[in-house]
């Protein structure tokens, strides 16, 4: 690519994902912002909404649209983004990358490449149109791509993964509900939640045997951002062995790592990371994982795949710094 920076738009910017792509793209030294879409704010500045950029940007929410974009993020909520774009055209070459849940699943049939660039960075580098993974979606599915390379997932998986209150939305309702949810933890959608249709799509991708239940429990957690997973499942090799597999699959990632050390949210909270860490109990292996929900498992990892179309560094614009305490 050239110097010349090219040009964003983000549609549903007033969000959680839309204001974290915000702060994201503002400071990526290859992008410019055209305009950020909302029709619920139009004409307030952005700041109005996203009260930290104060000082940052005097952008301002648009309810029109500029077809003439080199990329567009599409943060509306899920069922949103298929009929925003039967209503409206871009050009031909601009990229699209869509961060609700309305083309992941190759069942659907369409020309969205699934953008878990751990798994399809090569498909991502020539996509037009890209379905950025849900967040739980995400921590799971880095937690066990490694082990479906080596055809070893054999037995049923087991998770439980707890997520913050941003995971529910910027709208308010009971599950967010600051009275509600602080001091509280719940569970919901279990053994049901959405994310597991595209966790068993990327599975079989590379272990085409795999026919086990995938028995997850989703956690509503009293905290604002992040995700940790608990990952069981029968696993007959050294912890040894298991450590190895994982650090050769990541060994050229850019975002994701192995610790010798039990994790916490801390250390991702901010970042695109993704930590994992591996015990080994009789013959279960448990993998942790923890990632930030709005960043590697939404608006950051939008970033990355952008970086991988336009052949910009893949951590372009992402070399963020978790908060200590």
């Amino acid at each position: 690519m050239s110097n010349q920076k090219i040009n964003a738009a983000i549609i549903g910017a007033a969000g959680y994902t839309g204001g974290e792509l915000i702060r994201i793209l503002l400071n990526h030294p290859k992008i410019e912002i055209s305009f950020c879409f909302s029709r619920s704010q139009f004409k307030k500045k952005i700041y109005d909404i996203h009260s930290d950029l104060f000082g940052d940007t005097d952008l301002v929410f648009t309810n029109e649209i500029n077809t003439n974009i080199d990329v567009v993020f599409l943060c509306l909520p899920h069922g949103e983004a298929k009929q925003f774009l039967e209503n409206n055209s871009f050009l031909p070459t601009t990229k699209i990358i869509d961060l609700s849940n309305d083309f992941r699943l190759k069942k659907d049939a369409n020309d969205f490449i699934y953008g878990l660039s751990e798994l399809n960075k090569e498909k991502i580098k020539q996509a037009k149109h890209i379905a950025n993974p849900g967040c739980f979606a995400t921590a799971i599915q880095l937690a066990l791509l490694p082990l479906a390379q080596q055809n070893l997932l054999q037995s049923e998986i087991h998770i439980s993964a707890i997520t913050g209150s941003t995971g529910a939305g910027i709208l308010q309702n009971d599950a967010t509900h600051f009275t509600w949810r602080t001091n509280n933890l719940s569970v919901y959608k279990a053994f049901t939640h959405q994310h597991l249709a595209e966790i068993g799509e990327s599975i079989l991708q590379i272990q085409s045997t795999f026919n086990h239940s995938i028995n997850f429990i989703p956690y509503r957690g009293n905290f604002t951002r992040g995700i940790i997973a608990t990952i069981y499942l029968k696993f007959e090799s050294s912890l040894e062995v298991a450590k190895a597999m994982f650090s050769r699959y990541y060994v050229n990632s850019k975002f994701v790592f192995i610790s010798d050390k039990n994790i916490d949210l801390k250390q991702v909270i901010n970042t695109n990371k993704c930590l994992l860490y591996l015990e080994k109990h009789d013959n279960k292996l448990m993998i942790i994982s923890v990632i930030d929900n709005l960043i590697k498992g939404a608006s950051g990892q939008a970033v990355q795949n952008m970086n991988l179309i336009f052949g910009f560094e893949e951590n372009e614009g992402l070399k963020l710094k978790p908060i200590a305490y």
